[in-house]
């Protein structure tokens, strides 16, 4: 299945390179280019992309005020929304919470490898949350510091059955669904099921927030 990309940077000449770089893979299509986040959320709007690859400083309104915007809107709509990829040349921890916060599903630095980019389009398609490994490694230690003595939240996971608690813990830990399964013991498309349940009883978008849940609410760590 072709997955539709559009993307938004102030910067003609990297919106060109980016979309010559996506385009060259024949899953992926761009089907449109924005200077600016009114124009990205505009043309999202219009175009119902699966991905944005999304620049943070960019003229009229910002990347991140521009994925809030997208990722609010009515998930009801014709296609759900698109998945947001965050692509930047600044590697600071607040543009990394503020992109999760918004909704982000993906944040990437733009001097990482071309492959890297094409499979996190894929990874953010599927559904996966997709960090650098730097940020990866910064945002956990960040948040093990900050969540230290806190113990975990029964409430917050009341819905949750023990074996849906098991794999919220180890989507926090970066797993991927065959990762869960061959830790647990259990076959993928088992996992791929309680991932599923995961999201929906806790209301969250994707494996991103899943992440961010589990180490606001202590269960790393258990």
């Amino acid at each position: 299945m072709t997955i539709r990309v559009l993307i938004a940077d102030d910067q003609v000449m990297i919106r060109d390179g980016l979309a010559a770089l996506l385009s060259s893979d024949p899953e992926i299509e761009v089907v449109g280019q924005a200077g600016n986040g009114r124009e990205a959320v505009s043309l999202a709007r219009e175009l119902a992309p699966d991905v944005v690859v999304m620049d943070i400083r960019m003229p009229e309104m910002d990347g991140l005020a521009a994925t809030a915007e997208l990722v609010g809107d009515d998930p009801g709509q014709a296609g759900g929304g698109p998945k947001v990829l965050v692509l930047t040349t600044f590697d600071l921890d607040e543009y990394v919470y503020e992109a999760l916060g918004a909704g982000a599903s993906g944040f990437l630095l733009k001097d990482a490898p071309a492959a890297d980019l094409v499979q996190g389009v894929r990874v953010v398609a599927s559904g996966d949350a997709l960090l650098a490994p730097s940020i990866t490694r910064r945002l956990i230690s960040d948040f093990a510091r900050r969540r230290r003595h806190q113990r975990p939240s029964p409430a917050a996971t009341a819905a949750l059955t023990p074996r849906e608690r098991d794999v919220l813990r180890l989507i926090a830990r970066g797993m991927s669904n065959g990762e869960i399964a061959a830790e647990l013991v259990l076959a993928e498309q088992t996992v791929k099921t309680h991932v599923g349940h995961v999201l929906t009883k806790l209301g969250l978008r994707d494996r991103t927030q899943a992440v961010v849940f589990a180490y606001e609410n202590g269960l790393v760590g258990e």
